[in-house]
């Protein structure tokens, strides 16, 4: 924070809500250096009302002391490694600090000097087109990369952190309600197509290793090809009815789209909007789901996923169970049911080993939302598979390690398969409610309560079912 400049720190400002600043402080040309040395008479000269004045002197005061107790901790690192240095070595120490890296995002983190042309478009307040979204992305990619040292493995916090910075800063870029999940999967799609044909990288041939990828070749791209193979053999194979139609065009085009690193997510709206119908009509008419996924596999990305759900109920499903799991987490927390399960255990646990205020936060909407069917009575086995293997052949979510944020994994099936991998457990409770009505797969009498709860908060009931 110290060397940033006035932009930097007007930025920072308006991602805590304190953009009515933003003038006085260009005034007076505070920078990260001057901000970090306001006292108490100078914020009031600074600023008008008591309200800012008090939010401003805490966030100051909380990154003094987070900096101060750094410094304290990483000589307190340093003096335990030369006497004990079998306890502080190597693999612990560089541990601590790549968890203090991360969480150092959440304070510090501004978004990059966009070039001239992309200042215009979004002074403008205009939704950029395609190829101007590709310029954004490339430019938030390197800089999230500045800030990694390198590294091009950033977590799914500073992917959540940059992309809030970027929607907060520009509020017109989430269309839709949707614009999170579209800009952190175009920024997650740029950072695997700036790693692919990278070979002299240590960290990147380390983690094509760890997940099978063979030297010179990808997995994921010898994978594409006999998948692109797989799905020319089965176009030809399509329904009468679609045969030379401009339907067919369609979904040829939308094959050939998920193929693709670098996918063009405007055009691939609008022909899932054009092909819906004839979706529509499969699933009612009970369609094998490996048929309709053959015919639309995009139906496998989380973003298509939720957007269907959107058309066919006008509400936004992510939107509305990261609003529920924060509302109820607390309190499906406190319920004497769950005080004894092993979920609730591990939880306590791994709450003793954290302080930061995000992770404890992620960490019990975790829990909270593994956590109701055993509220409800309901079978968990049809609900989550945690560190197990799934069994059921309905909608069910696969976690493993969900309270490790370094480790955690989710994923949704559907029939024993994995459709669709997620990035925490609050999406893979969006995509489970939703899959139930986007397949029109029947509920299970053993989990109904559950899903009935869920349900009738996301489409707002005016007598929502309750916990018990």
């Amino acid at each position: 924070m110290e060397r940033w400049s006035v932009e930097q720190v007007c930025n920072w400002l308006r991602q805590r809500n304190l953009g009515e600043l933003v003038p006085k402080f260009r005034e007076e040309e505070v920078n990260g250096a001057a901000l970090l040395a306001l006292n108490d008479r100078m914020v009031q000269q600074l600023v008008k009302k008591i309200g800012h004045q008090a939010v401003l002197m805490d966030l100051i005061k909380k990154y003094q002391q987070q900096k101060s107790g750094l410094e304290s901790l990483t000589y307190c690192c340093e003096t335990a490694s030369q006497k004990f240095p079998e306890v502080v070595s190597g693999k612990n120490l560089k541990s601590f600090f790549a968890r203090h890296k991360t969480l150092q995002w959440t304070s510090s983190y501004a978004l990059p000097d966009f070039p001239y042309d992309v200042k215009c478009i979004l002074a403008e307040k205009k939704c950029p087109d395609h190829s101007m979204r590709i310029r954004i992305i490339e430019f938030l990619q390197a800089d999230m990369t500045k800030y990694l040292e390198g590294s091009l493995y950033p977590n799914s916090q500073q992917y959540n952190i940059v992309v809030n910075a970027l929607l907060q800063a520009y509020p017109f870029l989430d269309e839709d309600g949707n614009g999170f999940l579209l800009w952190k999967r175009a920024l997650k799609d740029r950072f695997k197509y700036v790693r692919r044909p990278i070979e002299d990288d240590e960290q990147v041939l380390r983690n094509k290793c760890k997940f099978g990828h063979r030297r010179g070749q990808s997995r994921k791209s010898s994978f594409a090809e006999n998948k692109h193979d797989d799905i020319q053999g089965q176009v030809e194979e399509e329904p009468a009815h679609l045969k030379g139609s401009a339907m067919d065009l369609h979904i040829k085009w939308l094959h050939q789209e998920y193929l693709k690193t670098q996918r063009n997510w405007e055009e691939v709206d609008n022909r899932m909007n054009v092909t819906i119908e004839i979706r529509r009509k499969m699933i009612s008419d009970k369609a094998p789901l490996k048929d309709i996924l053959r015919l639309f596999p995009f139906l496998r990305c989380p973003y298509q996923l939720f957007r269907e759900f959107q058309l066919l109920t006008h509400m936004d499903i992510y939107k509305r169970t990261v609003e529920i799991l924060e509302i109820y987490s607390e309190n499906i927390l406190s319920l004497y049911v769950v005080r004894n399960n092993p979920i609730n255990i591990m939880l306590q646990e791994n709450l003793k080993q954290h302080t930061e205020e995000d992770v404890l936060k992620y960490m019990k909407m975790t829990a909270a939302c593994l956590l109701l069917p055993e509220v409800f009575g309901d079978d968990s086995s049809l609900f989550a598979a945690v560190n197990e293997e799934v069994k059921t052949m309905t909608p069910v979510m696969e976690v493993k390690n969900p309270f490790n944020v370094n480790s955690c994994e989710f994923a949704l099936y559907i029939e024993r398969e994995e459709l669709a991998q997620l990035d925490d457990c609050t999406m893979a409770l969006a995509a489970l409610v939703a899959a139930f009505h986007v397949f029109d797969i029947p509920c299970p009498k053993r989990i109904h309560r559950t899903l009935n709860f869920l349900e009738s908060l996301v489409f707002e009931v005016k007598n929502p079912a309750s916990l018990p």
